[in-house]
């Protein structure tokens, strides 16, 4: 976080927002890829790759131990905890980076993660920390609207394991990857909840057709449609939505925080315009309008910043308190975000949504973070239900 130097005394409870040496350190290094391997030109090239990021670059995350520490420390990892995710993603979003680090490792590596066993886990976890295979989970339906536990994707089982059959209509970055994690159910209605399962399914896996397509950021997705694909036993979970739902809640926290440094970046590539465009003699920053409009986004900023602070800061031993606080962060961001980005985008005029700026760049990217996998209505709802 951004806030460093600073404590605030909560109660009896002084509450430090200095980074530690390791959070510095990675806060670094992300900063460091982002200014050797970003700018404007080197971006597009970037989002026009027919996997929607550089591979090159994936590699690098991996050899800089930036994908492979988010995990625990058991599985070669760091086991970082919220406040450096969070500060990890500030600075990935800052920087504009366009790999999938939230959707193939937060989500569905950390996901993975914690509900794999034995020979697969095994086989599986070295390479995925490593950043040598990636994985996507595939759960949305079309029918789902912002409902998170419509599934009506099938599982019925036969001698070697089980059958799907179903479709999934977005999977963000699940182009290219080497497996999905998939949502089935063996029985019930498309609502309940207890008869869905994880399941592992391979990319090649017969049966299995993958459809391609860009989202609003050039983010690659794919669609997935499942025709008797069977998938082995070991690769059959007793997981389901509610280790989902905690895998969401930690990934709607990274999404937050690259909100919240794709915000600033924006903010901050205007504030300069604003210090060198000239209309009628003056820049256009010395008018007292456009200065107004500036500080309100500025505290919409930190406002966001420190909803976000209050989830990462949450007890990690109440995972309720800190998927309310999650909740509470994404419906602030998630809406806020989109309102700052079309302020910025009309102090820029025309020039705000072409592709030589970053603030039309960061715009399509801010909608499809206040989109994914819900919109904020959802996550208020959520928040407001405790």
């Amino acid at each position: 976080m951004d806030n460093r130097g600073n404590s605030l005394a909560i109660g009896n409870a002084n509450v430090n927002f200095d980074l530690d040496q390791d959070q510095e350190m990675l806060k670094a290094l992300a900063e460091r890829f982002v200014t050797d391997r970003y700018d404007a030109e080197r971006r597009r090239a970037y989002v026009n790759d027919e996997y929607g990021f550089s591979r090159e670059n994936w590699a690098l995350l991996a050899e800089l131990g930036l994908i492979g520490a988010v995990f625990e420390e058991a599985s070669g990892g760091l086991g970082l905890n919220n406040t450096t995710v969070a500060t990890l993603f500030e600075a990935l979003g800052h920087g504009m980076a366009v790999e999938p680090l939230i959707e193939n490792v937060i989500l569905a590596g950390k996901l993975f993660e914690s509900v794999a066993h034995g020979a697969l886990r095994e086989g599986w976890l070295p390479r995925l920390v490593s950043g040598e295979a990636r994985i996507a989970v595939a759960h949305k339906e079309a029918k789902a609207r912002s409902n998170p536990n419509w599934v009506e994707t099938r599982a019925h089982a036969n001698g070697t394991g089980m059958y799907l059959n179903g479709a999934k209509s977005a999977v963000p970055a699940g182009h290219g990857v080497d497996a999905f994690l998939v949502t089935a159910r063996s029985g019930g209605v498309a609502t309940d909840r207890d008869s869905v399962r994880l399941f592992l399914v391979d990319a090649n896996a017969p049966g299995l057709i993958k459809s391609s397509w860009r989202m609003v950021d050039g983010s690659v997705a794919v669609s997935l449609e499942f025709k008797d694909v069977l998938v082995p036993a070991e690769q059959c979970f007793d997981a389901g939505l509610d280790a989902l739902e905690r895998a969401q809640t930690i990934a709607s926290v990274s999404r937050s925080a690259e909100a919240v440094g794709i915000m600033q970046r924006l903010f901050d590539d205007t504030l300069d315009y604003l210090k060198t465009r000239k209309q009628f003699g003056a820049t256009i920053g010395s008018f007292q309008a456009i200065q107004h409009r500036m500080v309100a986004q500025y505290a919409v900023i930190e406002q966001a910043r420190g909803l976000l602070a209050l989830a990462i800061m949450a007890d990690p031993g109440n995972f309720a308190d800190f998927a309310r606080k999650a909740n509470g962060a994404r419906a602030f961001i998630g809406r806020s975000s989109v309102t700052l980005g079309h302020e910025m985008i009309q102090f820029h005029g025309g020039m705000g949504v072409t592709e030589e700026l970053a603030i039309g760049h960061g715009h399509k990217r801010l909608l499809m973070l206040s989109r994914w996998p819900d919109e904020p209505q959802a996550a208020l709802d959520r928040y407001a239900a405790g």
